[in-house]
């Protein structure tokens, strides 16, 4: 094989991709990435081994998160980039080994001691990736863990950004990175992946604390979809602050502001919404932007995962910035410390374009996380009390091209009137522009926002617990019927998983690395359903099921 990678849900044949990923990643690109995650396991043995006598390295906890982060599937294409932040994980294994002196001289694996050069890349590539695990059920439990520590890696980079940093999650990243270099029984690498999804808890957690301190708190908003007559850029990724900084540097300059993908929600915030050129949302999820990349006209800024394969017809137009990277784009440098990112480049394009080209009219509703949720606890109570809403469904997760996926558009229309649904992630695309209607004054699709916002229905689930007086999250009106795509996604289903959360619908497929018998554990431990028809789900759940 020339590669062999099975993260993402588009794994060919739901086996794995072995001649070029699915989502355009080429063989060497692959080869990278198993390079990198390698050598940043080696950086979290000796990382442990000095946490032994002093606190978590922020330095290297905040490297090792943007690390993986890299790696997560559609983030970055660009070898160079990927080449380079291998030679930091060598110089800093190098470091940290003299930093540990007599103690860095014990017996270590080879993640910690290989320190060859570039030329040797390939021939070591070779023997690190994903199937250098013989054992199928001990490579998947490992795989679970490392692809949660890639999920919980970028929430605690987007945080770090906005200047929160977690010393425990950075020491957790470490210590769970370099326990699956050692021999484990498959009964501690369960444990390690229940611990991986109580982490992710906290690092949802610490993002929702930096964004909302940052931009406040997102409040219920009609977000336009047509445009304006001036220049536009398109702002696609998750990441606020680039938005932030981007629409301070364009105030005044007759350029309009977009988002598009995951940047729906940021309109919600009340710190972003303040720029009156921030103007609506244009087009849908991530992997329609090829079309909707070619009619926009103007200047595009990728600011974290999602990208795809970039096409002639906008190249000269699209802008990469943070861990996002593509062969030939421009890339815009980070932010220095405690200032911004210069987006003069992108400013400059924009201004040499045409206005967009329109897609549609209307609006979407949004701004529906936890605090504005809980703001309507009094009459979501009532409403469920009196039989008004009978199901609350948890529909989020991602979205992909797969026609499968129209399962999710199929179920939002075919759910009974007195159901709602909760949703974060682009999987929200699939049935937000549907005329879904209200219970009561009450919107049957409440959007949270981001993927990074899944942390909002959670606390909405254990609020809702709290205030119906239960015990156990399960015995709520609520269902969870799951899209998942990435990373990202892993790390929220463990989150789910270490809550205590049951009968999760997962789909369109379970993930290729689960092994027959960790797909068995999670099935017969956590009742994991994969999901089948919209007309028996719909059933199941209305039933409690």
């Amino acid at each position: 094989m020339s590669m062999f990678c099975f993260q993402c849900q588009e794994a060919a044949r739901n086996e794995g991709c072995s001649v070029a990923g699915a989502c355009g990643k080429q063989p060497e690109t692959s080869r990278l990435m198993d390079l990198l995650v390698f050598n940043l396991k080696g950086v979290a043995l000796l990382e442990e081994l000095a946490g032994a006598s002093r606190p978590a390295s922020q330095s290297v906890g905040l490297f090792i998160a943007q690390s993986l982060f890299l790696t997560i599937t559609n983030a970055n294409f660009d070898d160079s980039r990927i080449a380079d932040q291998i030679l930091r994980a060598l110089r800093m294994k190098r470091e940290l080994r003299g930093a540990l002196g007599a103690a860095g001289a014990v017996a270590l694996p080879e993640a910690a001691t290989w320190d060859g050069d570039a030329a040797s890349f390939a021939a070591q590539a070779e023997r690190v990736g994903v199937l250098a695990e013989a054992d199928e059920d001990l490579r998947s439990l490992k795989e679970l863990i490392v692809y949660g520590l890639k999920g919980i890696a970028a929430y605690a980079d987007h945080a770090a950004t906005l200047g929160f940093e977690s010393e425990a999650v950075y020491a957790f990243l470490a210590r769970a990175l370099a326990a699956t270099t050692r021999p484990m029984e498959a009964g501690e690498l369960v444990a390690l992946a229940m611990e991986t999804g109580k982490v992710a808890v906290t690092g949802m957690a610490l993002l929702d604390q930096a964004n909302t301190t940052r931009y406040g708190h997102p409040e219920r908003t009609e977000i336009p979809l047509g445009v304006g007559q001036r220049p536009g850029i398109l702002v696609s990724g998750h990441d606020l602050a680039d938005l932030a900084d981007l629409l301070e540097q364009t105030a005044g300059l007759g350029v309009d502001v977009y988002t598009h993908g995951e940047m729906l929600p940021a309109h919600a915030y009340p710190g972003l919404r303040k720029h009156p050129h921030l103007v609506a949302n244009y087009g849908g999820a991530w992997w329609e932007q090829d079309r909707e990349f070619a009619s926009f006209n103007g200047a595009i800024l990728m600011t974290t995962n999602c990208i795809v394969p970039v096409r002639d017809t906008y190249r000269d137009r699209i802008f990469t910035t943070g861990q996002v990277g593509y062969p030939g784009v421009a890339h815009i440098a980070d932010r220095p410390k405690g200032g911004h990112k210069d987006f003069s480049a992108v400013i400059r394009r924009a201004l040499s374009c045409p206005a967009p080209q329109e897609l549609e009219q209307g609006t979407l509703l949004a701004g529906f996380a936890h605090q504005q949720v809980l703001a309507l606890a009094d009459p979501v109570i009532a409403a469920v009390k009196s039989g008004a809403i009978r199901r609350f469904v948890v529909m989020g997760g991602c979205d992909g091209r797969h026609r499968s996926r129209d399962y999710f558009t199929r179920v939002a229309e075919q759910l009974p009137k007195d159901a709602v649904i909760l949703t974060a992630g682009c999987a929200k695309y699939r049935y937000n522009k549907l005329e879904l209607g209200e219970i009561g004054g009450i919107p049957r699709v409440l959007d949270a926002g981001q993927c990074n916002d899944s942390y909002s229905l959670a606390v909405i689930a254990l609020k809702l617990k709290e205030a119906f007086g239960l015990e156990d999250i399960n015995e709520l009106p609520l269902s969870f019927d799951i899209g998942w795509y990435e990373q990202k996604a892993i790390a929220v289903l463990l989150a789910l998983l270490s809550l205590g959360v049951k009968g999760i619908r997962v789909g369109p497929t379970l993930p290729a690395f689960l092994s027959p018998n960790v797909a068995k554990v999670l099935i017969d431990t956590f009742g994991l359903k994969l999901i089948t028809t919209p007309e028996a789900d719909i059933a199941g759940m209305m039933a409690g099921a």
